[in-house]
């Protein structure tokens, strides 16, 4: 039976007629014809869509067609000719311009033939950057993918991938530019490249674009630092290499190989590991993460058939270079150490100023051709050696000293020695990275936090008697005792504070330290400078630490107190952890830096980490230290305002002293450099303390650099300076704004401080359980006024005691401070 459409509506229910056929409704017809029709401009859509995306296909391809060809003319300039002309040195001055050298790394030699690197460099390299080198065509498709998500998205810039990218990326210099359009340049290059060149040629021109840290560009320069002396190289000797050795030949030793050439599997494995960030991989900074992914490199070889299983277990039992098998670079013979140590700092200041990794960093330091002011003074610099050198003589058996000199007002190091000066005979930087024991010169900053708390003054008096400090540990059930003795077992009873603190009574500061806490003494040495471990068992109230203290950090802690209270750092151009400061400007010249000239200067941040009463009350106590009754008197200069501390171990192995003038703060240790010799009789006979030739050194020195400034002073006040750098830009941040100095300013040996005005303070104050004291605001010439308001000492009551506000002032005298609170009599 045929469908029918029957049409119902409007029958009477009653009638019994035929129900007639009735044809299709209109409206139902044309439903029905829609339904069946094909959707003709949706076709036409999709074949419009597919011819467009064709077109666009095409002319993709076209375009990167067409830039390849285009950049087919830049080929020529790949080559390493056009990478080394462009380099050129760049050189150090002192803080008045005057020149110190060339700031060096490590010999950049560059090899041009393929048989003078080990076959098991290139399969490390291979391995780990491109197991495909040999067969792709230079490109990798995926990573220019990445490279355009990333850049759409605004993510992080995508780096190259295939061995012929990297080293175009290297040539051209393109560290900054990582977006679509470069690494589509690169793509295109590294095609035509792969295509011109024979991949022997290409990984050869590559090893010698890599800079592999710690001044190594290239990988013959590489293999010489951080394997030449494995291989018998020596840096010292130039050509004069002892036989057998790799290096330059020479015509004595015309066939004489190349570094790069005796590298060990192993060896190579680990220079192929530090390709990808050499800061990172660094062996001798980050020993565990170098041999994690020196070891990966092994076994990427041993899994492409490099090398086999015996040698893969072999390679990862070698232990990595150590420090004392880097081929450390030359170093300017007028100030080596503080050049070593300025050189990190130099390099993090242009990775930051630039927004340039590490490794390009590392480069333009070196080749750049900048012009580095440092904080260093030259004249200062030579005093202090022969400061040293006056009682070392350079050469003998016996102790030596290390000195470390930084101006109170802008935290820069004016002078750093290490032993004699001698760099080829020891690289190790002892004023930078020998911590040793403090001994009691770390007291002060048990008395800065005694101070602080308001709890102990100048004249509170403890007993000074033997010691037995129970304390616990955390860990240990058991009680353990904290017993303290004097040198020479000598004892005074119940004496002050001040004259503790002149005699340095051991007894007495660890009464004074438990009270307040260790932590809390921790805390506040590393606020004003202290940047190595500090423990917080008993002992390091009076300079007992697991780890020792650098003269650096010391004298930089010290300045914080010769400042008033106010630390002095600078976050770009200083030392790491807010050390202090040597570099005072960075400048690149018009024509390295695309036609204008730039630099960044120092411009120091003050951060105040401890009232300013606590520092000046803390001065004026260790003043006494140098007084005849204390135990430097030795330090004391004629006419000038010295304050200080002695350190001295146990074992007499250490000894130090630390003080400052108003203009400068040095740190002077003297100790055997290698071990902990006790120096029992190397004083005339007698032991070697803080007071003799730490303060002996540090007089010597002082006196001298006094003048020294006054001298240049002088001659800047007459315009007979030059500065090799114009500012343009500057960096620095100050956390508190200009701070005020609570120290006097420059005084020469010479000239007598004139008493300032008394200032009309006359405040009072009230010490505990004791009557009101009074005290007057005092101004001192030379420097910049600052209110200072101690609270008052623990008094038992009796008779009122007097406290007294200093002012430092200068310039015009300004009125008095608020009178520190009163000692309670009793």
């Amino acid at each position: 039976m045929s469908d029918v459409y029957v049409d119902t509506q409007g029958q009477d229910e009653q009638s019994s007629a035929p129900i007639p056929f009735a044809p299709p409704k209109r409206r139902r017809r044309w439903r029905r014809d829609r339904h069946d029709r094909p959707p003709k401009p949706r076709l036409r859509k999709l074949r419009l869509l597919l011819i467009l995306s064709g077109l666009g296909a095409l002319a993709f391809i076209s375009t990167v067609f067409g830039m390849m060809m285009a950049v087919a003319s830049d080929l020529p300039e790949i080559e390493n000719v056009t990478q080394f002309s462009k380099a050129e040195n760049s050189y150090l001055y002192d803080d008045a311009g005057r020149p110190i050298g060339v700031f060096a790394s490590p010999d950049h030699a560059v090899i041009d033939s393929w048989s003078q690197i080990s076959q098991s460099t290139v399969h490390a390299v291979v391995a780990l950057e491109d197991k495909r080198f040999w067969t792709e065509p230079g490109v990798d498709i995926r990573g220019i993918a990445r490279a355009f998500i990333s850049d759409i998205a605004g993510g992080p810039r995508e780096g190259a991938s295939t061995i012929a990218e990297q080293f175009v990326k290297n040539v051209l210099g393109q560290e900054n530019n990582r977006t679509i359009f470069e690494k589509l340049r690169e793509a295109a290059l590294a095609y035509q490249l792969t295509r011109r060149w024979k991949r022997m040629k290409i990984l050869t021109q590559y090893l010698n674009t890599i800079y592999f840290g710690n001044g190594a560009y290239g990988i013959e320069s590489a293999a010489r630092v951080y394997f030449g002396k494995a291989h018998s190289y020596d840096a010292a000797a130039g050509p004069n290499q002892p036989l057998g050795a790799c290096g330059d030949p020479t015509p004595q030793d015309p066939h004489r190989p190349t570094c790069a050439s005796q590298l060990q599997p192993w060896e190579s494995a680990l220079l192929a590991a530090m390709i990808a960030n050499p800061t990172e991989f660094d062996p001798f900074l980050h020993p565990q993460a170098a041999e994690t992914r020196r070891n990966l490199v092994l076994s990427l070889m041993y899994q492409q058939h490099y090398i086999t299983h015996a040698l893969y277990e072999k390679g990862i039992k070698e232990p990595l270079p150590t420090s004392a098998d880097l081929q450390q670079p030359a170093e300017p013979p007028a100030a080596p150490y503080f050049t070593s140590w300025l050189r990190p700092q130099i390099i993090r200041a242009i990775e930051h100023q630039d927004h340039v990794p590490a490794s390009v960093a590392e480069y333009r330091a070196f080749y750049g051709g900048l012009k580095i002011k440092t904080t260093i003074d030259l004249p200062l610099q030579q005093a202090a050696q022969q400061a040293i050198d006056a009682e070392f003589p350079p050469g003998s058996d016996g102790p030596t000293a290390s000195l470390v000199a930084i101006d109170n007002k802008t935290g820069e190091v004016r002078a750093m020695v290490s032993g004699d000066g001698d760099w080829n005979q020891s690289q190790f930087n002892l004023p930078a990275d020998g911590y040793r024991q403090p001994g009691s010169s770390f007291k002060v900053f048990t008395l800065a936090e005694a101070l602080r708390t308001g709890e102990y003054g100048p004249d509170s008096i403890i007993d000074s008697a033997p010691q037995d400090i129970p304390f616990r540990v955390p860990g240990i059930r058991s009680v353990q005792h904290f017993t303290v003795r004097n040198f020479g077992n000598t004892y005074s009873g119940p004496i002050t504070l001040q004259e503790a603190t002149d005699i340095s009574d051991n007894t007495v500061f660890a009464q004074v330290g438990v009270h307040v806490g260790t932590k809390k003494i921790k805390k506040i040495a590393q606020q004003m400078g202290i940047r190595s471990p500090i423990s917080t068992n008993p002992s390091m109230i009076l300079g007992g630490l697991h780890t020792g203290v650098s003269a650096l950090d010391m004298a930089h802690a010290y300045e914080t107190l010769a400042m008033g209270g106010v630390k002095v750092y600078n976050p770009i151009l200083g030392d790491v952890h807010q050390g202090p400061t040597g570099i005072q400007s960075i400048t690149c010249s018009s024509r390295r830096c695309g036609g204008s000239a730039t630099s960044v200067t120092d411009h120091p941040t003050f951060k105040r980490v401890l009232p300013a009463w606590v520092a000046t009350t803390e001065r004026t106590m260790l003043e006494g230290v140098v007084s005849p009754g204390g135990t430097a008197p030795l330090a004391a200069i004629p006419g000038v305002v010295v304050a200080g501390k002695t350190g001295t171990t146990t074992n007499y192995a250490d000894a130090w002293f630390v003080g400052w003038t108003p203009q400068m703060t040095t740190a002077v240790w003297v100790g055997y450099p290698n071990s902990d010799v006790p120096m029992l009789t190397n004083y005339n006979g007698a032991p070697v303390e803080g007071g003799t030739f730490p303060a002996i050194i540090w007089n010597d020195f002082m006196t001298q650099a006094l003048q020294i400034i006054a001298n240049e002073q002088a001659a800047a006040h007459h315009g007979q300076t030059s500065t090799t750098t114009t500012e343009e830009s500057s960096t620095g941040s100050s956390d508190t704004g200009t701070p005020t100095d609570a120290t006097a300013a420059p005084t020469t040996p010479t000239t007598q401080t004139t008493p300032g005005n008394t200032g009309n303070g006359n405040g009072t104050g009230t010490a505990n359980n004791g009557a009101n004291g009074t005290g007057n605001g005092q101004n001192t010439p030379n420097g910049t006024p600052q209110n200072t308001t101690p609270p008052g000492n623990a008094g038992t009551g009796g008779n009122p005691g007097t406290g007294s506000g200093g002012n430092t002032g200068g310039g015009t005298p300004s009125p008095g401070g608020s009178g520190g609170a009163g000692i309670g009599g009793g």
